[in-house]
């Protein structure tokens, strides 16, 4: 069985990064829970846009998901877990709002 597959399937959709796709360097953090996350160029989105710019292709290493009607990006499963969103560092709310 392939244990990748399990992971793939909590994704709602995975979307084809572009040629100049964005990497998450941080996840933005308020109260300890994921408002939006830094990407590479030192952007800073919210969820609802970060989830947008993945679904245009603008993120990389990221599908889809969704808990109660809420959008929110989700690392795809690789074989390694360094780049995986949670071990990603955080930066808080107030620092960018």
């Amino acid at each position: 069985m392939n244990m990748n597959s399990l992971p793939m399937n909590a994704l709602n959709e995975i979307p084809t990064p572009n040629a100049d796709a964005q990497h998450i360097t941080a996840l933005v953090k308020d109260s300890g829970r994921v408002t939006g996350y830094q990407l590479s160029d030192g952007s800073v989105l919210d969820k609802p846009e970060a989830v947008q710019l993945a679904k245009q292709g603008g993120i990389v290493g990221v599908g889809i998901s969704n808990r109660n009607g809420n959008e929110y990006l989700k690392s795809l499963p690789d074989e390694t877990e360094n780049n995986n969103l949670s071990n990603l560092p955080s930066i808080a709310q107030e620092v960018i709002s």
